[in-house]
């Protein structure tokens, strides 16, 4: 879901050219559209149709940037040879997100995150580059604590979240376990969300990064919604806020993704309803093009303080098309 996802994206875009697709052997050799069966809306990209599929290997590649979404037992070692080879891999598996000299990227929340990339070439040996964008719920939620973080500061945070059956992949969860139901439990799910949003709100000191110092419980939850990641998340922050506060800075926040214009940002990343009823998966996942998180139901926690609703589309926002955006700002700023 996510390659196809990666496809769409890349079909039209205005900085990149897809000259390449790479698959497991099985389909190497054929037409894409003879070896994928296009699940996503509308028909599979007139550029990709007819492109023949090659071996995931550096040697078979021809391309500066390499868009990885391979199972993390497989990108491990792959993602490794291409960036030896000379690659930028904008990976969307988490094999190398808590890395200490990879960046874990939110453009709007950590660009400077990027000038790891030398740290990573040195240590490493590599001509090519690893920067990896977070786990889709880490990247809902990440985004709605960062103007949090920085105007109020954060101690604790609880989240629950009810994710869209699309992040299991086409075939992840039978139709049988998951129609009439919900499935309280997402493998190592709740650790990601539990520590990447630290890396990521921390501070680049020149050589490793200084990770955030706030906890953070979450609970996972299967539902039965195809596209759309619902985060609830309960806050105490560091100094007093009130939910007209929590809204203001939300709905002000914007980053250098909006300042350099790139071409997959959303003009406002966070958009903040008044709604009683809202966020809704059906109504908001796609807000922003797939790119903006939708926040509602900011109001006063009894127990932490404050607390609100987030919502926005996992494979796009939360996989796809946070692996693009990432290469956008790098060739805004990098000039790659």
């Amino acid at each position: 879901m996510v390659g196809q996802r990666f496809i769409q994206l890349l079909a039209e875009h205005p900085y990149f050219e897809l000259t390449c697709v790479a698959a497991s052997e099985r389909s190497a050799g054929k037409r894409y559209s003879s070896a994928a069966k296009w699940y996503l809306e509308g028909e599979i990209p007139e550029a990709v149709r007819d492109l023949e599929v090659v071996p995931v290997s550096p040697e078979k590649v021809r391309a500066d940037i390499v868009f990885s979404a391979l199972p993390s037992s497989v990108a491990r070692e792959v993602e490794a040879e291409f960036a030896k080879a000379g690659f930028i891999v904008a990976s969307n598996a988490s094999a190398y997100r808590m890395a200490s000299d990879v960046p874990l990227l939110i453009p709007e929340v950590n660009p400077e995150h990027l000038d790891m990339i030398e740290v990573q070439q040195d240590s490493r040996g590599w001509d090519g580059a690893i920067i990896t964008n977070p786990n889709c719920s880490t990247i809902m939620a990440t985004l709605t604590f960062k103007p949090v973080y920085d105007a109020f500061g954060i101690e604790e945070v609880v989240v629950t979240t009810m994710q869209a059956l699309s992040g299991a992949g086409y075939s992840g969860v039978p139709s049988m376990a998951i129609v009439d139901n919900l499935i309280p439990y997402i493998a190592k799910e709740e650790e990601k969300v539990e520590t990447e949003a630290l890396k990521i709100l921390g501070s680049f000191n020149g050589s490793e990064i200084e990770q955030a110092d706030f906890k953070i419980s979450a609970s996972c939850n299967r539902v039965p919604v195809l596209d759309g990641h619902t985060v609830v998340a309960f806050l105490r922050t560091s100094r007093e806020a009130t939910p007209e506060d929590i809204k203001r800075v939300m709905r002000s926040f914007k980053g250098r993704p909006q300042e350099l214009g790139l071409p997959t940002a959303p003009p406002q990343p966070l958009i903040v309803r008044e709604e009683e009823d809202r966020p809704q998966p059906r109504l908001d996942r796609n807000a922003g093009n797939g790119m903006a998180v939708t926040v509602g139901r900011v109001r006063e926690d009894s127990i932490l303080g404050v607390k609100y609703v987030a919502l926005g589309h996992n494979t796009i926002r939360g996989a796809a098309g946070a692996s693009v955006l990432n290469a956008e700002l790098l060739v805004k700023t990098r000039k790659l």
